[in-house]
């Protein structure tokens, strides 16, 4: 696989599935608005995606060893990669209750992570327990921490006027 289409790619669908499903779980937690989490998604997908391909961009530049061709493929796989697979997030709240969605959107994720977590050790010659479990304690890691904050933050716009 060409370096540019396998550092777009894995980024992309890493940063795809770790921030949609902290936003998803922070949204869920502080407003339980299916409308709210859907927004928040198609916002990851545009903005996160752009932010994260710049970044790959800027990185790939500053490392002063690639083509401007395998610049921009980069950065376009970025892009196109959180794009699609952070949109996969609204397949599930479409289609159920959103506490299920939430469930079904973090199987999703976890699911997606490990496919590549296997893919990337065997690439690597390395063990791939190891990377998969690595890879989700991270994502289970900011999947608490965002359900914290988002209860937190409900727990505030109950008390305004």
């Amino acid at each position: 696989m060409r370096h540019s289409l396998r550092v777009g790619f894995s980024f992309g669908l890493t940063s795809a599935v770790i921030t949609t499903l902290g936003l998803i779980v922070g949204l869920h937690s502080s407003t339980h608005s299916k409308l709210v989490v859907i927004g928040g998604i198609l916002l990851i997908a545009i903005a996160d995606a752009l932010s994260d391909a710049v970044g790959i961009h800027v990185s790939e530049e500053s490392e002063d060893r690639h083509t401007a061709r395998e610049i921009w493929e980069s950065t376009t796989y970025t892009f196109v990669s959180k794009f699609l697979f952070a949109l996969t997030f609204v397949v599930p709240v479409l289609l159920f209750q959103l506490g299920t969605a939430i469930m079904v959107c973090i199987a999703w994720g976890l699911i997606v992570l490990t496919i590549l977590s296997v893919s990337l050790a065997r690439q690597q010659g390395v063990r791939a327990h190891r990377v998969i479990l690595e890879h989700l304690l991270i994502v289970v890691i900011v999947v608490v921490i965002t359900h914290f904050v988002g209860d937190w933050i409900g727990g505030l716009t109950d008390s305004l006027p």
